[in-house]
């Protein structure tokens, strides 16, 4: 664990970015240092992270705290807090964007893999929103992302069963809180991409299926409409057409005929 800052920036606004040292984490902290704020970055790989707070210190100017965690373990998510808290930093957005899945059946998947999957994709997400939206109430305002994934609006996910149904949780965790937020000058907005050309494909088994051959999209894209859909205080955001229009077919009954379309893509 470790916790760096850089020279203070007068900016006061900070984001908190998890995921933050490559794919749209990567990107959603460029489009943070665009708008001079600066950034709370956290990922496993130190040394990336090192290189993504260096480019942001020279080429943006703004301040950074780098921390190297696993967010896959259960105390983690404390750990990080109390790094925020020790650094005497406010968060105005909180940016819940790490998460893996794995492709193949479950019958034959890791138990260890699996609850790290849901610590991460699920636990993490809500442990952090927990600790930090307090003190968004409290100050009348702020802004989190939560990203699920176009998975979320389908019934499930033949080959990455576990996978599917985390994300459908990220979208339900948020379409309720953005309910109860309402009014508090703090919003929440989840992020439902689609197959994306990141590492995530490869290290997850999906780089060998259709969905990912054919369907797979820009991650700097996808943040772009994230971070607009954020600013904006929107619930949700579905980046490009061909995903809103599976959202939607995911959506609608029979949805017996979804999981088959599912099974199709999931199919290498």
């Amino acid at each position: 664990m470790n916790a760096i800052p850089t020279p203070a920036n007068p900016t006061p606004r900070w984001a908190l970015i998890t995921g933050a040292s490559s794919g749209m984490g990567y990107e959603f902290s460029k489009l943070f240092a665009q708008d001079k704020i600066n950034a709370v970055l956290v990922a496993r790989n130190e040394t990336l992270l090192r290189e993504v707070a260096e480019e942001l210190k020279r080429d943006y100017g703004i301040s950074t705290v780098i921390a190297a965690l696993d967010l896959s373990r259960p105390d983690t998510p404390e750990k990080l807090y109390q790094i925020v808290l020790d650094q005497g930093l406010t968060i105005d957005y909180l940016i819940n964007n790490a998460g893996i899945g794995f492709f193949g059946p479950f019958a034959d998947s890791d138990p260890t893999a699996n609850a790290g999957m849901i610590n991460l994709n699920v636990a993490a997400l809500v442990q952090l929103t927990r600790l930090f939206v307090p003190g968004m109430i409290k100050q009348g305002r702020g802004r989190i992302l939560n990203v699920a994934s176009l998975t979320a609006y389908q019934p499930g996910g033949p080959g990455a069963a576990v996978y599917y149904a985390s994300k459908s949780f990220v979208l339900a965790f948020n379409r309720g809180l953005a309910v109860e937020l309402k009014g508090s000058g703090v919003t929440t907005t989840a992020l439902c991409p689609g197959a994306m050309k990141t590492a995530f494909e490869t290290k997850g088994g999906f780089s060998r299926t259709r969905l990912y051959r054919f369907l797979a999209s820009d991650p700097r894209t996808n943040a772009e409409a994230g971070y607009r859909a954020m600013k904006k205080g929107q619930t949700a955001a579905v980046p490009g057409w061909i995903s809103k229009i599976l959202a939607f077919g995911g959506e609608m009954p029979p949805r017996r005929f979804a999981l088959w379309v599912n099974k199709m893509l999931l199919t290498p």
